[in-house]
């Protein structure tokens, strides 16, 4: 582990020396992760990007990239783009990026199942907003919005998420 990691511990989040309260998955923490369990699974797992709403803040980082009205991220695992950020119209099932709501105004994208995605294994592990405090996630990690931004304003490119064994 190295202070540029964001380290999951029962008190919250470790990085950079500070600690953040968080949100995780409804089903807590699996080794076993499951599409559609609600768990966050454990082990560790890279940012391998960073999404922003350009509309509603300004770019975090200078690698991070700007989610567009069209931006969707496939969760069918029939599909060839399973675990993959596809462009509308897309016919099989998937999550829209551009949200209503403030949740995924900031995304940490991780390498969970990705990219050689393995179906069944659960998609998309992101690092969000949280709705709010104790709110539990489908099995991403969530965040009060200032935390996020100030933790996506320090990520390195060695920069991991590591989620403990339960």
């Amino acid at each position: 582990m190295t202070p540029s990691d964001l380290v999951l511990t029962r008190q919250g989040v470790r990085f950079l020396g500070r600690r953040f309260p968080c949100s995780i998955g409804r089903g807590g923490i699996s080794a076993a992760k499951r599409e559609g369990d609600g768990a966050t699974p454990a082990g560790v797992h890279r940012i391998v990007g960073v999404l922003y709403r350009p509309d509603r803040m300004t770019c975090p980082v200078p690698w991070a990239v700007p989610i567009g009205p069209g931006d969707l991220w496939s969760d069918d695992v029939r599909d060839a783009e399973y675990n993959h950020m596809v462009r509308a119209p897309y016919a099989p099932s998937h999550e829209r990026l551009r949200r209503a709501d403030p949740l995924y105004d900031l995304v940490l994208v991780t390498d969970w199942n990705w990219p050689d995605a393995e179906p069944g294994c659960g998609s998309a592990i992101f690092v969000h907003q949280w709705r709010r405090p104790g709110y539990p996630t489908e099995g991403c990690v969530a965040f009060r919005r200032d935390h996020l931004r100030w933790i996506a304003a320090r990520l390195t490119l060695e920069s991991r998420l590591i989620v403990p064994q339960p």
